[in-house]
């Protein structure tokens, strides 16, 4: 038996997804269903689901950045109302979508598509962690970085980041509040932050430009730069070139 959780903050939409799932009553077991981004990411925790339905336009946090602070996601399929760009990189990536308002014949297929894949559980999330790198470039996903702290979920607007330091398997966003780990790659943020506010200086390091206030020569070809918090961010030789370029000199 699988068990599935189900993630939407609008009730008839929960309840069209428990209502079709009737007919696999003998197969999917629904062990709760949430109303938003936080409460989903705890049931997630608590229950380590075979399966989710999962809307990507929730408030507070959206369907990607819930998804994003899961140790090891669950095989997703997405009810959800979205533009063209997500729907491609579902296409390329997620189990299944369901397009709003969805008819009863699609969402057997999307199932059936599902149970014919479940054993394949590793591959599920290897999908979606793919599908949260292609819809990095998605504009709705530049403004802000979401964090786990413990147990409480920190929304970190994007002008607030001074810059980012590859950590291990993690990168460290660095704010006036201080630093927080998200379990992302240097070259994730790279692809999702605004190049014109932010700049890859060393293959550990991005800044956000407006943060500098020199930049002074170092070892050989490198050169450090020196940001208003007093950090001192190595810049690499091809770095410098990026930030020469980005500053116009």
């Amino acid at each position: 038996m699988k068990r599935v959780l189900v993630i939407d903050d609008e009730p008839l939409a929960r309840m069209v997804v428990l209502e079709y799932l009737q007919d696999f009553a003998d197969q999917l077991e629904v062990i709760q269903e949430c109303n938003d981004g936080f409460e989903g990411l705890k049931a997630i925790q608590q229950h380590q689901p075979d399966l989710v339905f999962l809307d990507v336009q929730m408030p507070k946090i959206n369907g990607f950045e819930m998804l994003e602070l899961v140790d090891n996601p669950p095989s997703v399929i997405f009810t959800t109302a979205f533009d063209e760009y997500a729907i491609k990189a579902f296409e390329a990536h997620a189990v299944d979508y369901l397009l709003k308002p969805f008819s009863k014949e699609r969402f057997n297929k999307a199932i059936e598509k599902y149970l014919s894949q479940a054993p394949v559980a590793a591959q599920h999330a290897k999908k979606t962690e793919d599908l949260l790198e292609a819809v990095a470039n998605s504009p709705a996903q530049h403004e802000r970085i979401v964090v786990k702290t413990g147990t409480k979920v920190k929304i970190i607007p994007v002008q607030d980041v001074i810059y980012l330091q590859a950590d291990d398997d993690y990168v460290s966003v660095f704010t006036a509040e201080g630093s927080y780990l998200k379990n992302k790659t240097m070259n994730f943020f790279e692809q999702m932050l605004d190049p014109r506010y932010f700049v890859r200086v060393h293959r550990s390091y991005i800044i956000a430009i407006q943060q500098i206030t020199r930049i002074d020569p170092y070892e050989k070809d490198s050169h450090l730069a020196i940001l208003k918090s007093g950090a001192k961010i190595p810049v690499s030789k091809t770095g410098y070139v990026k930030l020469k370029g980005v500053l116009g000199i």
